[in-house]
């Protein structure tokens, strides 16, 4: 047992609204960062048994169909893996989310910019919403740019679309 605080002794409050959001926000950048992991990592070990499994497959004379398979399934792991963001996803979540614990750890320490007991839970929300909104802007950048170079290809030179007659 810890002997009783004194109340001037004590730190920042650990709840209301801003402490609230702060937990939350925690959990759903952990729960997603891990998610995004496993999804990555289930992904390429997939993706790498498939690869090395064409070379096997070919050496024991195996038809066509099922090599092409195999580089089929690869292609379509791979092509998962960039829509999904999957890595991305997962390094940018868990630096989000050790940034969070880190405000965390410096409130409850009142260190940092939560020294004075009159602004902490301010500076905490302010500080808690930037980051919040930072990578969400991350986010938002990297959907603009993947569909941004994800184009249709252009037509071959002289290609000319079909007339269909009735």
């Amino acid at each position: 047992m810890t002997p009783a605080v004194e109340e001037s002794d004590r730190g920042p409050s650990a709840s209301g609204p801003t402490w609230e959001r702060l937990e939350d926000q925690i959990g759903w950048y952990e729960r997603k960062s891990t998610n995004a992991q496993h999804a990555y990592k289930g992904l390429k070990v997939v993706q790498l048994l498939a690869t090395a499994a064409v070379p096997v497959v070919a050496a024991v004379h195996a038809t066509a169909w099922v090599i092409a398979a195999l580089g089929g399934v690869v292609l379509i792991l791979e092509g998962i893996q960039q829509l999904g963001q999957y890595q991305a996803n997962w390094l940018s979540y868990r630096s989000t989310c050790e940034a969070l614990k880190h405000e965390k750890h410096l409130y409850l320490a009142r260190a940092g910019p939560y020294t004075d007991p009159t602004s902490a839970s301010r500076a905490l929300a302010e500080r808690v919403e930037g980051l919040v909104s930072q990578e969400h802007a991350q986010w938002a950048s990297a959907r603009e740019e993947c569909a941004g170079t994800q184009k249709e290809p252009a037509p071959p030179a002289g290609w000319t679309a079909p007339t269909f007659k009735a």
